[in-house]
């Protein structure tokens, strides 16, 4: 069953993560089906941008689905981030278009690695954002520490994952993490509305600027540093003990 759905209106593609009973979190499934949709939509001329969301009222994309690599080892971990990074991450930040993510709830891990892959992100007052990665035992492994540094700092990007919390939106928009906050029924709204504004502009030049920028901002050795840390944690006893407590739903002892 798709995990994915596909709405266009006029030139705007819009991306819903439909996976609510799980709060949106991302599994190869899901990770898959998105690269699909961006191969497709970034061959598309007809189409100009592409805003990604989250369905329901709670979570735009509340993490990685744990239970899937919980029993990973350093391999398998490093893995998968090289893959994620190749199918989806890296692949959206140097998209032909621009991407939006409209950030509706829950941005957590893998959620807010996504959101900070697209080029631009507004958020609901609603939504929650972090890396909590440390909590398990592990880093981001989706572009995380590279992205957040370049968006809010290092100062703040390591007090985010360091304390593997959670900021609000309006401290979000204050760091620079997002670039607007909207009410939640105003959110889709607003994207739309930005959307309209960029189709005004030259889809060429705007490809060109993305490009640009990612000469400076993608692709580093600090990316490649990141999927090799990433699956080095698998290795950790505080890796196991950080994936048992968050399946049993209890606290980790570090």
């Amino acid at each position: 069953m798709p995990h994915v759905r596909l709405e266009i209106r006029d030139r705007i593609a819009f991306l819903t993560i439909d996976r609510p009973e799980a709060l949106n979190a991302l599994n190869a499934s899901v990770i898959q089906e998105l690269h699909e949709h961006v191969e497709a939509l970034d061959a598309r001329d007809d189409l100009r941008v592409v805003v990604i969301t989250g369905a329901g009222p709670k979570s735009f994309v509340a993490g990685a689905d744990i239970a899937e690599f919980a029993s990973f080892g350093p391999s398998e971990g490093q893995a998968m981030a090289q893959r994620g990074h190749d199918l989806l991450f890296n692949r959206i930040a140097q998209a032909r278009k621009p991407y939006l993510a409209a950030i509706n709830g829950f941005a957590l891990g893998g959620g807010l690695e996504l959101a900070m892959a697209c080029h631009l992100r507004l958020a609901s007052t609603t939504a929650r954002m972090g890396l909590p990665e440390a909590s398990l035992g592990v880093i981001p492994g989706y572009g995380g520490t590279q992205r957040l540094v370049q968006l809010v700092g290092k100062g703040r990007a390591l007090e985010m994952m360091l304390g593997a919390g959670m900021i609000d939106a309006a401290k979000a928009e204050s760091w620079g993490l997002v670039n607007s906050v909207h009410e939640p029924d105003q959110l889709l709204e607003a994207a739309e509305a930005m959307a309209r504004q960029f189709i005004k502009a030259s889809g060429d030049a705007q490809a060109a600027i993305v490009r640009t920028v990612n000469a400076t901002t993608e692709g580093g050795p600090g990316f490649g540093a990141e999927v090799r840390e990433f699956g080095a944690r698998f290795g950790s006893a505080e890796f196991v003990e950080g994936t048992s407590a968050f399946l049993d739903k209890r606290k980790p002892s570090f």
